[in-house]
């Protein structure tokens, strides 16, 4: 199913992050990926280099348009309200995302952007749940260990 063969190679480089917290978004295209990538805000030293951000931004460079629709976000963590409203913005028809964010969750857990916004993508939400929030709570408990 290519579902679970998108989530699994966003799990695979969300593990692969190594000072950043563990999301990873990829942007497909009637099957051809667009896109991957991983937080970078650490790396970048920006707020704004969240996994979906950059992931929008280089599928729409690489498709030379700012509206991605057709398009599918495949990403580990349910977005937070900023990668949520580029998301919506962007026009992307459909998000699959893994583990839901109960304290930033934009698209259904802690808040829904959707319900104000003219764009409407249909939203899965727990897509390989337990995976995904392992690579999170794996992430924090290792900080935790270190301080």
């Amino acid at each position: 199913m290519t579902l679970n063969r998108f989530m699994k190679l966003a799990i695979e480089y969300a593990a692969k992050t190594d000072n950043e917290v563990p999301v990873c978004a990829i942007i497909e295209k009637e099957g051809k990926i667009l896109s991957i990538q991983t937080n970078k805000k650490e790396n970048l030293s920006d707020i704004t280099a969240h996994a979906e951000i950059l992931a929008i931004k280089e599928a729409s460079k690489k498709l030379n348009i700012s509206i991605l629709k057709d398009c599918n976000m495949y990403v580990t963590l349910e977005p937070c309200p900023m990668c949520a409203w580029a998301i919506l913005n962007s026009g992307i028809k459909n998000v699959y995302f893994g583990a839901y964010d109960s304290q930033y969750g934009a698209m259904g857990s802690k808040i829904n952007l959707i319900n104000i916004s003219k764009n409407k993508p249909d939203i899965y939400g727990g897509i390989m749940e337990e995976e995904c929030r392992k690579l999170i709570l794996d992430f924090f408990q290792k900080i935790r260990t270190k301080q």
